[in-house]
């Protein structure tokens, strides 16, 4: 198990900055995921990490060795791709140990280490058959198995469950969980869905359309406490509120919103960028908001609006909010009773009430 470790890489592609000065370090033997919005650059720099692209600036470390300009042949680093990228005339028997027979491995070896590795993906069925005669998850476990054959020390993987429906993917997402735990392998996980990222991953990078790094920590760090309005709305959703800082310095600082009022806030930390009256961005997400047609005690704040709309997740029901001064909040509202002893519908007036320690104050 080696870390990975970029150094102010940059990349440049038709004139135009992909990657843009990323410093990063993807921990030894975890499940790294990065996660962003489509051209934000993630599988440009996975193929600088893999050795597919040349960076423009910077360097890459695996471990203590800098491996930058180390050819791709001589990288311990295997990558799956969106397509998967079986050869079509192989069967999956040949298509696993097609790297094994590369480095002239004595037959029984390859057999033994295909063998396991069928065994481990579930496949030993499947062996002599062609990719064409496999469904979309058969491949996506033949890619994989193909990947992890020859025990690379970094596993790349690049969207590779996009192609797969949902019920599929959320079964394949397990699957990979498990698969990584029990290799130990440092798997990088590239993607734009932030379901995916949140299953997977032990740490998350977000980036941005910039090609920079917005933010980095465990995914339930990056959703509770997203730094910036980025983060905040790429991950997740969220109601995003703009008001002045009152009571900065006092036992109770609180938001002044124009229009609505004002809301006790927490900062357990206080920024140099705070002070008496500034401008200052807050994030509440929809499932930390009580919603009642009742008055209700012992919450820090609450707030009066009419239900606009209502949508039935199943899991949750989403209410659509529109306040006194025009903007709109959202509220997830789990759904626990097959008969719930209250019902809100369209055009209800209700109460929105929510903690002072569930609002996040955002950086930009």
């Amino acid at each position: 198990m080696r870390s990975i470790k970029l150094q102010n890489l940059k990349k440049a592609i038709s004139g135009g900055q992909v990657i843009n000065g990323i410093s990063l370090t993807i921990p030894a033997g975890k499940f790294f995921a990065l996660l962003g919005p489509s051209g934000c650059g993630k599988t440009t720099l996975l193929r600088l990490i893999a050795g597919l692209e040349s960076a423009d600036a910077g360097q890459i470390f695996l471990g203590d060795e800098d491996i930058t300009d180390v050819p791709i042949h001589q990288r311990p680093i295997n990558i799956v791709f969106q397509n998967y990228a079986l050869f079509p005339h192989l069967d999956v028997f040949d298509n696993i140990a097609y790297s094994l027979k590369l480095k002239k491995l004595p037959k029984s070896v390859i057999e033994q280490r295909v063998f396991k590795i069928l065994e481990a993906f579930h496949l030993e069925k499947h062996m002599y058959k062609l990719p064409s005669q496999l469904s979309g998850g058969q491949q996506q476990r033949v890619a994989l198995a193909r990947a992890i054959v020859n025990e690379p020390d970094v596993l790349l993987l690049d969207e590779p469950l996009a192609a797969l429906d949902f019920k599929l993917r959320e079964k394949m997402l397990i699957e990979l969980i498990e698969l990584q735990d029990k290799l130990k392998t440092t798997f990088v996980y590239v993607t734009h869905d932030q379901f995916e990222a949140l299953t997977v991953a032990d740490r998350m990078a977000i980036m941005n359309h910039k090609g920079e790094i917005e933010q980095i920590g465990t995914p339930k760090e990056i959703y509770e406490f997203p730094h910036s309005s980025f983060v905040a709305k790429f991950v997740g959703t969220t109601n995003i509120l703009n008001g002045t800082l009152h009571h900065l310095d006092g036992p109770d600082p609180e938001i002044d919103i124009p229009d609505l009022g004002r809301f006790k806030i927490s900062i357990p930390q206080k920024k140099h960028w705070m002070s008496e009256g500034c401008d200052m961005l807050i994030s509440i997400r929809p499932e930390k908001i009580f919603i009642s047609k009742k008055e209700v005690k012992n919450f820090s704040n609450s707030l009066k609006g009419i239900v606009q709309s209502i949508v039935y997740h199943g899991r949750s029901t989403q209410y659509n909010i529109l306040l006194k001064n025009h903007l709109k909040l959202q509220v997830f509202e789990q759904n626990e009773e097959h008969f719930p002893q209250e019902v809100i519908d369209y055009d209800n007036e209700v109460n929105l009430y929510w903690q002072k320690d569930n609002v996040v104050i955002l950086e930009k």
